[in-house]
């Protein structure tokens, strides 16, 4: 299984920190993205802790559960890893969520590193790039171009 890499980005008319404040909580996906159900936090988890697990259920089925692995607000990243691939078969899958200045306001870069074969990659790149990631990012873009 050789290394892959996954990238989506946008660019959103906010400042960073406003973007941050939206996009910053681990356990708060679902607030904004609009095709990602709500998540629990695993054992009572803090959103801003290394080790947290946000579990993604479906009519009572876990669909998804993910790991943070560090978040550093300063920066406005945050890394979490999937654990228990359910819908797709990839391992060590990495990803990164950082809100950057940009001169038209914040860019939003969301990014995965992961091991899988060659036959995974238009999937990956359909599910969780254009899926999950370009969807909500295009989301999170509209929310503040709406609200200006």
């Amino acid at each position: 299984m050789n290394r892959r890499t996954l990238e989506r980005s946008a660019v959103v008319p906010a400042a960073p920190d406003a973007v941050w404040a939206v996009v910053g909580d681990f356990g708060a996906l679902a607030d904004w993205h609009p095709h990602v159900p709500p998540s629990t936090l695993e054992a009572g988890g803090d959103p801003a802790v290394p080790g947290t697990v946000r579990v993604f259920a479906v009519d009572g089925e876990t669909v998804a559960r993910e790991r943070l692995l560090d978040r550093d607000a300063t920066a406005r990243s945050y890394r979490y890893t999937l654990l228990d691939p359910v819908m797709l078969p990839v391992h060590d899958y990495v990803a990164t969520l950082a809100v950057r200045p940009h001169p038209e306001g914040a860019e939003v870069r969301w990014s995965a590193a992961y091991r899988g074969t060659d036959d995974v990659v238009p999937r990956v790149e359909s599910v969780f790039g254009d899926g999950t990631y370009g969807t909500g990012l295009a989301a999170l873009r509209a929310r503040f171009t709406s609200s200006r």
